[in-house]
């Protein structure tokens, strides 16, 4: 069972649906973080690469859609700019950038992540001792 903590291919997240697939991949701080460790505006499928070797997709490459709704909502928020780049032959692509909000917003990240982990454990002792069970030790997520 907690092989699948982490699911790799629809294999594992059809084996636990119930937690594969419901679970929040926190696309937002993961795109602010991508930025944030680049010296340059990044192409949006730069962004999809990077996300999905990140920790939230564990090596499952994320919705591209997804990413660049993530990306526009972000911008209209003022987390990042965009621009088109033309300097390459081929169609212009859009390249983004972090703004000083953004970086604030990252750094508040930094904190919700923090405090979601504290609940989140807490949540997990209140499950095992809902089952009368002791608290399980944490899996290895990762392979």
């Amino acid at each position: 069972m907690w092989a699948i903590c982490n699911p790799k291919h629809t294999g594992d997240l059809k084996e636990c649906a119930q937690l594969g697939q419901s679970l929040s991949r926190l696309s937002q701080p993961t795109i602010l973080t991508i930025l944030a460790q680049s010296d340059r505006p990044l192409h949006g499928y730069v962004i999809v690469q990077k996300a999905a070797d990140s920790p939230m997709f564990g090596g499952k490459k994320p919705d591209a859609t997804g990413v660049y709704r993530m990306l526009k909502s972000m911008e209209a928020a003022g987390l990042v700019t965009s621009e088109w780049d033309t300097t390459q032959a081929g169609p212009a692509k859009r390249t983004f950038e972090l703004t000083d909000e953004g970086r604030a917003t990252l750094r508040r990240w930094i904190d919700a992540l923090a405090c979601y982990q504290l609940t989140i454990g807490e949540l997990r002792v209140e499950a095992a001792v809902a089952l009368g069970i002791e608290t399980p030790p944490a899996p290895e997520c990762r392979s």
